[in-house]
């Protein structure tokens, strides 16, 4: 829809937009001159995702280009996927999708995820995102507290519904399954879709189950205005541009899937670039971003870590943005794809509850171990959790009294955790960090990971940087193990690389790097080797770990524990 109404309800989003992208290198006057957008209404799909589909410049770009593990490939250009969205809403309008309805969406990284997106949002309804990994009580949850009127699910997982009790409209997306609707029906709608009403940038848009270490995964809740006017900060981020042909390796179901696979890029004008393989495989990873001309590329430490495994030299031609995201990137990594590519993986900082808040943004210095600065429109503080009082280590927190477009509304009907987390005329993240003198932040872990021994602080993200640059160690976990003398000792948990094995010289190879670069009081004293639990976002759970340990038995002296290492079984490292 490109009349003159949309044009003026996307007029604000505009001039937001080309001021980011004109001053993309120039840090200090974004962040003094950027000024969030404040309309009354909008709807990204209608006013600006369907004028990229008929703007001249636009039109014939490519917006979508999915290539799957046996070479087959779809693209579709902005023009071609605003009007198959078109008929899809007007097709999901017929089997009764109003607008407020929540809609459960779970599909994996194919067309009819993007033309569901976009279709949901031109309707009004509110999409709830969610993992092809989950499984029926997941999903009870998710139609129960998100009173959801319809799913739109992959025929492979329809399966998965048939314990989950309530009255939803069912669509399965591929094969024919009995008692579904036909997604394919959708291609035989009208073309021309008219809305039936204007839509409110407060109204709902997403809403968000976390990812969840604890039992019940809080409710998110973001608006028209939040994430795709918020993802202004994300597309500031990753620097990118129109035309550009940008990867993110994530998985749908997830924020990080909405924030680099459908606004930032498309706020950007930017063609979003998919791999689909059933088993990593960097070479081939590597072999496409070649011949597709991949420019952008963001992926979590996961993936990094087992890229830097492959010969990275054999991408001739490498991206020119490239970000990290998910948890922080060691050095060790960022030193490797450095030297590598010629580029400097910048780190980014942000939350299902946020856009990206802090970050490392093009053109600007990147100090080692530092996430980077503040984003345009976000003023952080730095809170002692004790005091309150803001100074240059704390608690990281958004200031309400300048309060960032990209931040949520709350929790949804969970007021209790929406006024803990907002207390006090703060956004309060839950992540620690400290800031240097020239303003940048270096992440120190969740407020619940940092832990005391011999009563000095540790940072486990700060030991485990340490840990990731022995060339034996693929993964690495701090956490707190209880001792007698000392109250608590960090205990590593390591994953290994593949050409190294489990076993006492190996252990004892760890430690006495450990030792040798990090203080005394920083001591890795005790290491066990394991697949590292992880939530299936990806993000490791070290509060599995924690109770593991807090669970163990030591009695008054150390005992020693099935595979564990310990600093004093290694004479020279007893000290």
């Amino acid at each position: 829809m490109n009349d003159d109404a949309a044009i003026a309800r996307s007029a604000q989003f505009r001039q937001a937009r080309e001021f980011l992208l004109t001053h993309r290198e120039d840090y200090a006057q974004a962040c003094a001159e950027f000024r969030w957008p404040q309309p009354t209404e909008f709807n990204w799909a209608l006013d600006w995702f369907d004028a990229l589909g008929t703007e001249p410049e636009s039109a014939d770009r490519p917006a979508l280009w999915i290539v799957e593990e046996d070479g087959s490939e779809t693209k579709l250009t902005f023009a071609e996927l605003s009007r198959r969205s078109d008929r899809v809403a007007n097709w999901l309008r017929e089997q009764g999708v109003r607008r407020s309805d929540r809609v459960i969406l779970m599909l994996g990284n194919q067309v009819e995820l993007w033309e569901t997106i976009l279709a949901a949002m031109k309707l009004g309804a509110v999409v709830i995102p969610a993992s092809t990994l989950l499984e029926a009580a997941d999903l009870t949850d998710r139609v129960q507290r998100g009173n959801a009127k319809h799913v739109v699910v992959r025929s492979a997982d329809t399966a998965k519904f048939e314990a989950v009790a309530g009255q939803y409209t069912r669509v399965a997306v591929g094969a024919p399954v009995e008692g579904w609707l036909n997604y394919a029906d959708a291609c035989s709608a009208e073309q021309q879709f008219t809305p039936d009403g204007d839509t409110k940038a407060s109204d709902t848009l997403l809403l968000y189950f976390t990812s969840g270490t604890t039992a019940q995964p809080k409710l998110v809740e973001h608006t028209h205005a939040t994430y795709p006017i918020g993802h202004l900060s994300t597309m500031y981020w990753i620097g990118l541009e129109p035309g550009d042909v940008h990867l993110n390796i994530s998985s749908p179901g997830w924020a990080k899937h909405a924030w680099s696979n459908v606004f930032a890029p498309w706020n950007a004008g930017a063609c979003v670039f998919l791999y689909n393989y059933t088993r990593f495989d960097p070479q081939a990873l590597l072999g496409h971003m070649q011949r597709c001309g991949v420019t952008s590329f963001c992926a979590p430490p996961t993936v990094w870590r087992m890229l830097i495994q492959a010969d990275l030299t054999q991408l001739p031609t490498p991206p020119t943005k490239v970000v990290g995201a998910g948890e922080p990137l060691n050095p060790e990594i960022i030193e490797q794809v450095r030297r590598a590519w010629g580029v400097t993986i910048r780190d980014g900082f942000g939350q299902t509850e946020t856009t990206v808040q802090i970050a490392n943004t093009p053109g600007q210095k990147i100090k080692p171990g530092s996430m980077g600065r503040p984003l345009p429109g976000f003023t952080v503080a730095l809170l002692d959790p004790a005091t309150g009082q803001e100074g240059e280590e704390g608690e990281i927190c958004l200031d309400l009294n300048h309060r960032p477009l990209g931040l949520m509304v709350g929790y949804r009907d969970d007021p209790e955790r929406t006024d803990d987390v907002m207390r006090d005329g703060y956004y309060h993240t839950g992540d620690v960090g400290s800031r240097d003198a020239d303003g940048y932040i270096t992440y120190t872990g969740r407020a619940d990971d940092v832990f005391k021994a011999s009563d000095y602080r540790i940072s486990p993200f700060e030991l485990e940087s340490v840990l990731l640059e022995h060339e034996a160690v693929a993964e690495a976990a701090v956490v707190p193990s209880p001792d007698p003398v000392r109250l608590a000792v960090p205990k590593a948990y390591v994953t290994l690389t593949a050409d190294h094995r489990p076993g006492h010289d190996t252990a004892h190879s760890i430690l006495k790097f450990a030792r040798e670069n990090l203080a005394p009081y920083k001591r890795i004293r005790r290491l066990e080797f394991a697949e590292l639990p992880k939530t299936i976002s990806g993000k490791i759970r070290r509060v599995e770990l924690r109770g593991r340990e807090h669970e163990r038995d030591r009695g008054s002296d150390r005992e020693q524990v099935e595979g564990e290492y310990a600093d004093t079984d290694f004479p020279e490292l007893r000290a």
